[in-house]
């Protein structure tokens, strides 16, 4: 087969694998993997003096070993074409979040409509970092929107992107950037220092999908307003990244995000964004769930059209 195709099949067969199953309970994960092997890493080296530099090398050496595995199992099986189209469709999907990111989301909502304030906060704990146990219907409708377009980033266009510079490899690496992040990115005692490479690495990696995701949510939407919000308030989060995409669904939803909330035990001061001060309705779930939808299928069928001119 052609490097095009042996590219594009398991681009679209992931893709479709996700819309349709998602991540399934119980079932095993390379971000289960990767989770374990950054705790038992962190566990031997978080402790005693040079913590930084025991960081870094902890994140140098996770990310280069999944990008070699993946790198090197990919020339063991290139002979084979149909086994290497099965094995990067399976780890394409693993590498996608869109489907399970939506479904999370919807339950929050669900839950909070049917079962009261209480099941609503549980429901948002599964998907966020924040302290939910003293949030109001209205920040958890907000938290969960803020999340779901945050995560379109992090979820499904930057592994995208890193598919389209570095097929299954580029993907993984970037999924073991984005758990150390999410493990190790706090600024508290414990992971100040430790986690400080992981935290900026993670950074990078995302400049460039982060405002993808804001353009592409604009795109799919024509929403002129959400250009605008993601221009004005993009950089006033406090992550270089977040908000971005966060500030284009402000624009395209007209209502407002951010503010202060608590997080591990410390309150965080998080500026707003957006301009509008606003009850968020059940209703609106649904069209960020489409905007979701819509931004990912986008985002396929540019890599699979850019794989395509490239590889000619």
């Amino acid at each position: 087969m052609e490097r095009a195709v042996l590219l594009i099949i398991p681009l679209l067969a992931g893709y479709l694998l996700d819309l349709l199953l998602g991540d399934p309970d119980n079932w095993p994960h390379p971000v289960r993997v990767f989770g374990n092997m950054i705790a038992k890493g962190e566990k031997v080296l978080n402790k005693g003096s040079h913590r930084f530099l025991k960081g870094m090398f902890l994140a140098i050496v996770m990310v280069a070993a999944v990008y070699f595995f993946f790198h090197y199992l990919n020339r063991i099986i290139r002979p084979y074409p149909w086994l290497y189209v099965l094995i990067n469709s399976l780890f394409v999907w693993y590498g996608l979040a869109n489907k399970t990111l939506i479904r999370e989301g919807k339950a929050v909502f669900d839950k909070l409509k049917t079962n009261g304030l209480e099941a609503g906060r549980l429901q948002l704990s599964r998907i966020v970092g924040r302290d939910t146990s003293r949030l109001s219907a209205q920040q958890i409708r907000i938290a969960v929107l803020e999340t779901m377009s945050e995560n379109l980033s992090d979820g499904v266009v930057a592994p995208l992107f890193f598919y389209l510079i570095a097929g299954v490899p580029g993907m993984m690496a970037y999924k073991m950037i984005n758990t150390m992040d999410s493990m190790l990115g706090y600024r508290n005692e414990r992971y100040e220092c430790f986690g400080k490479f992981a935290a900026r690495l993670d950074d990078v990696a995302n400049l460039v999908p982060a405002r993808l995701t804001a353009l592409l949510m604009v795109l799919v939407t024509g929403s002129v307003r959400g250009f605008r919000f993601a221009v004005k308030f993009g950089n006033k989060h406090k992550s270089p990244n977040a908000g971005y995409p966060e500030a284009a669904l402000a624009g395209i939803l007209n209502c407002r995000f951010g503010g202060p909330n608590v997080y591990h035990g410390m309150l965080v001061q998080k500026p707003f964004i957006g301009e509008t001060e606003r009850e968020i309705e059940d209703f609106e779930i649904e069209k960020t769930s489409r905007i979701n939808h819509s931004v990912c299928f986008v985002m396929v069928l540019l890599c699979g059209f850019l794989i395509h001119l490239t590889k000619l």
